[in-house]
């Protein structure tokens, strides 16, 4: 059900197009390696070291201003090309990164091949990563048939590289370079966009700034002094931390509607919506209905302490089988910055 923009500019083999037994299989395939304990894990202490590393180089004089997003976008496209990537230059990341701003721009926009417009420079960002990916790709494939192994773990790539499936069928090249589009794109973008608006959001309430503080102050108190960095047994205490992240999302939730088409006859609270009609799904209506969320434009990361919330009622990550499956990777993003920052730094909003 999505536009022809995004199916194009994101791939025809990326989960936007797929068929529900190739998204089911794909899914499967990449959601464990960036869900769960042991996958966590595996990740957090790069993503402490990245988040470190960045804090320290933005607040030193010689950055001066810096326009935040901008660097918050760059943080979260570093981390997830580490995962998905691992071994990238330098060279390769900014490549992909520049490509991603003009792609973005025309996700959503009219599809009018023609200069000046959106999706005409989106479609030259596409073609771009396409050819950074592609190249990756014959590098790790003729590196394997040199039979060169590569150091470290493995990453995404190398998993769908390696994939078969019951039948013993392996992933061509463009499902390979879809799917990679794909996961890059949202696992940076939306990551990024939160974590900035978060920070905000502290920064605006004073209380709930210090409430958020005085807890990462407490987990810093109980962390042995042999321990280098954070460990997922330390985030698992940000419990009041969490709920400023889920309110967040609540409040401005980049994703704020998805696509779909009914692929059958059916009856939604009375009405009937055709098979094969288009369905826009409004996740904004959804997360500030006052009938759920009372004052649902306060900012109030309080209202989580009670029950969870019913379902259908806080969709940030989807739903379903369509659920994102890298919600947990980016709730541990956005939760380690979110410990350094209110320990050790303050924004200065220069406009």
């Amino acid at each position: 059900g999505w536009p022809k923009a995004t199916v194009t500019l994101i791939g025809p083999k990326s989960f936007v197009n797929m068929s529900y037994d190739d998204h089911r299989r794909i899914r499967k395939l990449t959601a464990a390696p960036i869900n769960g304990f042991d996958a966590l894990t595996t990740y957090l202490s790069f993503i402490d070291q990245t988040v470190v590393a960045s804090l320290r180089r933005w607040s030193s004089p010689e950055s001066g201003q810096v326009e935040f997003l901008t660097e918050l976008r760059r943080m979260t496209f570093k981390i997830i090309v580490q995962i998905f990537m691992s071994g990238a230059d330098d060279a390769t990341m900014e490549a992909l990164e520049r490509s991603y701003t003009d792609l973005n721009y025309g996700m959503r926009a009219m599809a009018i091949n023609l200069p000046g417009f959106a999706y005409y420079r989106a479609l030259r960002a596409r073609r771009k990563l396409v050819c950074v990916l592609q190249g990756v790709l014959d590098g790790r494939r003729a590196a394997a048939a040199k039979g060169f192994k590569r150091s470290g773990a493995m990453d995404m790539m190398d998993r769908l590289i390696e994939a078969e499936d019951e039948r013993g069928r392996r992933l061509a090249d463009d499902e390979i370079v879809d799917v990679l589009i794909m996961y890059l794109n949202a696992g940076h973008e939306s990551s990024g966009h939160i974590t900035m608006w978060a920070t905000v959001f502290l920064q605006e309430n004073p209380d709930i700034f210090a409430r958020a503080k005085a807890e990462q102050e407490e987990i810093m108190r109980s962390i042995p002094a042999t321990q280098n960095g954070l460990t997922l047994r330390d985030f698992k205490k940000m419990h009041f931390l969490s709920q400023v992240v889920d309110e967040t999302l609540r409040c401005v939730n980049i994703s704020f509607v998805s696509f779909r088409q009914a692929t059958r006859d059916i009856y939604v609270n009375g009405y009937l919506i055709p098979k094969g009609w288009k369905v826009q799904l409004w996740y904004r209506s959804v997360h500030m209905d006052d009938q759920v969320y009372p004052d649902p434009k306060m900012f109030n990361p309080s209202r989580w302490e009670g029950p969870p919330p019913k379902a259908g009622t806080f969709l940030p990550f989807g739903l379903g089988a369509r659920l994102c499956p890298g919600n947990d990777l980016a709730k541990l993003e956005i939760s380690v910055f979110l410990h350094h920052f209110l320990l050790g730094y303050k924004l200065k909003r220069a406009n």
